[in-house]
């Protein structure tokens, strides 16, 4: 029967989509899975409000008549206006140890970008920076992450024998807790928040938090994030989704708000307990029984040692002026007594110097890098 390639057309179909990488590493130790309610949000037009300026497709590949890869294709326009290109996205992409099954996913994507005008193939990418972005080339025998995917070694020759090439990379790092804050560290933390009459802001409502600065937290990130590889700044209805799916769940200790003397937000660190191990073992479910293994880790002392630092952001006038020590002088004391070890960075540009030095007065390690390909259609 050879390759069949079918275009997703409905529920059933889209649910086989998403199912496919949960056998695919079912039995992987390094694997994490994404919550299956996630990813229908995510991948369902009128439930992503990045729909507004992104169309998608969806493909799977049967070879002799069994399910063996799946991939996506996505056409972001405001990233294609931001950056005057003509660029086809693809992700979510699995598939088994076949070169003739990636060869015909691939093609399947070419096809319908050449169909919409497209002149280049990227990815692995998202609608947006808040998807999973980069193909793991590095660090195969490390644990992933909530905010990241996880792929067979495999999957980057397989791209490099299309003639694939790297478009960009990101590095990965685990920062480990120090016993204390460095000296140095409060030292420019205390300059920092006399100097600049900065102060630090906490809270304990998630709501009152959201009321306050929820739009104002997303707002920063479109102006930090603005010059990154990729990015399409969010629209409001995607910061109105976000502040309502993600504000609610995070542990407000490990939330940092910096503001200046007229409350302006200037910087926020946002971090949370790793839910690695609780996503494996939910299996992608949160009923019946996944929801407790997430609640374990999320707010009960029974805490993994491993915390996932998902966003640290300083407005551009206030970078590479110590305001990231303020930030970690408030949350160094949180992450020792709730008995973290080490955080996980998470995708950092490797060419993102402004980032990487943040982290100079820890000890770290780099354990991972994955990669964006591209080849010209």
């Amino acid at each position: 029967m050879g390759i069949i390639i079918t275009k997703v057309s409905n529920k059933k179909e889209l649910r086989r989509f998403i199912r496919f990488n949960y056998e695919l590493y079912k039995d992987n130790p390094y694997a994490v899975p994404d919550l299956y309610s996630d990813m229908v949000h995510t991948l369902t037009k009128g439930k992503n409000a990045a729909f507004d300026f992104c169309e998608a497709e969806y493909f799977l590949a049967y070879k002799d008549g069994t399910l063996a890869g799946r991939i996506a294709g996505i056409i972001n326009h405001k990233a294609n206006e931001t950056w005057n290109r003509k660029d086809v996205r693809f992700g979510w992409v699995d598939f088994v140890d076949d070169p003739e099954v990636s060869a015909a996913l691939f093609k399947a994507v070419e096809e319908w970008g050449k169909s919409k005008g497209m002149e280049h193939i990227q990815g692995p990418l998202g609608f947006t920076d808040f998807d999973a972005e980069g193909m793991l080339i590095e660090g195969f025998d490390q644990l992933s992450t909530m905010a990241t995917t996880y792929n067979h070694p495999y999957y980057p020759e397989h791209l490099e024998k299309l003639g694939f090439e790297k478009d960009a990379d990101w590095v990965e790092y685990k920062i480990f807790i120090p016993d204390a804050i460095p000296d140095k560290h409060r030292r420019i933390a205390e300059l920092v928040r006399t100097r600049y009459n900065l102060r630090i802001k906490k809270y304990t409502s998630s709501k009152k938090l959201a009321a306050d600065y929820g739009r104002a937290i997303f707002e920063l990130i479109n102006e930090v994030y603005k010059g990154l590889y990729g990015f399409s700044a969010l629209s409001q209805k995607q910061i109105d989704q976000l502040v309502k799916m993600y504000l609610p769940i995070l542990d407000l200790r490990m939330v940092t708000l910096i503001v200046d003397a007229g409350d302006r937000l200037v910087a926020v660190g946002v971090s949370m307990p790793s839910l690695a191990v609780a996503l494996q073992k939910a299996k992608g479910k949160l009923f019946p029984f996944g929801w407790y293994y997430l609640f374990k880790a999320l707010f009960t002392k029974r805490r993994p040692p491993m915390l996932d630092l998902l966003l640290v952001a300083v407005k551009p006038e206030y970078q590479n002026k110590g305001v990231n020590a303020l930030l970690f002088y408030d949350l160094i004391p949180v992450y020792r007594k709730s008995g973290f070890v080490f955080a996980e960075s998470n995708p950092e540009l490797e060419l993102n110097g402004k980032v990487q030095a943040q982290w100079e007065y820890f000890e770290t390690q780099q354990h991972k890098r994955r990669r964006a390909f591209t080849r010209k259609l």
